[in-house]
């Protein structure tokens, strides 16, 4: 992948580098992270080179010439922190790169619509489905509606506008989304706002990884599930699936997206990490799990599936996973995942070590492991 702002943007801050080589910068990196474990080889999962971020956010940067007159631009922070304006950007998805200038092109026509704004934030879908999020430091008000359905009729997107304390959603706040998981669909609505996976074709890789060295077998348990991107394909190989994440809004997206799929071996509670192992021990009762009809002694589970937040697992849950069979570990944070497999691997040894490089050009990387009980445990 070339691009003219590499050196220059913050967003790439391996773009010194060709791909394979900022893959195995980071590889080389983080393999020498985990190498107290002993870990024989480890399953690499790349990214396309170029055009894979299906979600971008971009600030809107006014220049003035000397009539005073406003045009606009996409930037970034530059790697000194400051900002960089841009005309293209080689990381984001086809459809968001060919849409990009067009979009700016009709903001810059109209003075409601480009008068403080602040930045726009794209989300697309791998068919195409695209919506755009434009944040203004100003009240939005109906001329601004009329305005913005043009725009959104002549493009054929989805635009939502936001400012203090405002949404206005001009048709729909979420995206249609298929993923084809061991050549069957998947059929999600990504809300926005709500999390996503960044690298869809990825994220697709990620998912099958996990099923196809992992062991299937008797009753399914899983924190942090988010919109349920991990859970409803993962709920074909198990008898019953019972998923808890903190945030309502992510409850409703996976609840829905369940249905979407017709799945119905699923159910989702709203609880953080650490009042699931409250509500597991008998320590607590949630009225929550009485309102989804969940008795928690219904369940044989075998199988616990992690994708905790930067911070890792908190001490509860890093206990609470050793009682299992076999656990699935997702990371985004090498660091914290090192530190709880120290943990972990007194209970448990490692099958599978997995990196996802979803973040291509960055120095980010995702991990994943499927780990299983010791025989003398």
């Amino acid at each position: 992948m070339d691009c003219k702002y590499f050196g220059i943007c913050g967003g790439c801050q391996l773009g010194q580098f060709t791909y394979d080589e900022q893959l195995e910068h980071k590889l080389s990196i983080q393999k020498k992270r985990f190498e107290e474990f002993n870990i024989n080889s480890f399953d690499i999962i790349k990214s396309d080179d170029g055009s894979f971020r299906n979600r971008a956010e971009f600030r809107v940067f006014k220049n003035y010439d000397e009539d005073n007159n406003r045009t606009l631009s996409y930037a970034m922070y530059d790697i000194d922190k400051k900002l960089l304006c841009l005309d293209s950007c080689s990381i984001v998805s086809n459809q968001i790169k060919s849409l990009m200038p067009q979009l700016l092109n009709q903001l810059q026509q109209v003075e409601i619509l480009n008068n403080k704004v602040f930045s726009v934030e794209f989300l697309n879908a791998l068919d195409g489905d695209m919506l755009v999020t434009l944040i203004y430091h100003k009240k939005l008000d109906e001329e601004w509606n009329e305005e913005a359905k043009k725009i959104e009729k002549k493009l054929d997107i989805k635009i939502i506008g936001r400012s203090r304390k405002q949404k206005v959603v001009l048709s729909d706040d979420y995206i249609n989304e298929e993923i084809e998981v061991l050549n069957q669909t998947y059929k999600y609505q990504y809300l926005e706002g709500g999390f996503t996976q960044p690298n869809q074709k990825v994220n697709e890789k990620m998912i099958e990884w996990v099923i196809n060295n992992s062991k299937h077998s008797d009753d399914l348990c899983e924190l942090y599930c988010g919109g349920g991107n991990f859970t409803l394909p993962l709920s074909q190989y198990f008898n019953k699936v019972l998923a808890t994440e903190v945030s309502k809004t992510s409850i409703n997206s996976a609840k829905n997206n369940c249905t979407l799929n017709k799945i119905t071996n699923i159910k989702f509670i709203r609880l953080a990490a650490e009042e699931f192992v409250e509500a597991q021990n008998k320590l607590r009762e949630f009225r929550r799990l009485k309102q989804e009809d969940v008795d928690l002694d219904n369940y044989n589970f075998s199988t616990i599936f992690v994708d905790p937040p930067r911070a890792g697992l908190d001490d509860t849950t890093r206990k609470l996973v050793g009682e299992f069979d076999q656990i699935i570990y997702i990371s985004c944070n090498p660091e914290t995942l090192h530190r709880d497999l120290q943990t972990i691997l007194q209970t448990h040894e490692i099958k599978r070590f997995a990196f996802f490089d979803q973040f291509a050009f960055s120095t980010h990387i995702e991990s994943g492991v499927i780990l299983e009980k010791k025989e003398s445990v």
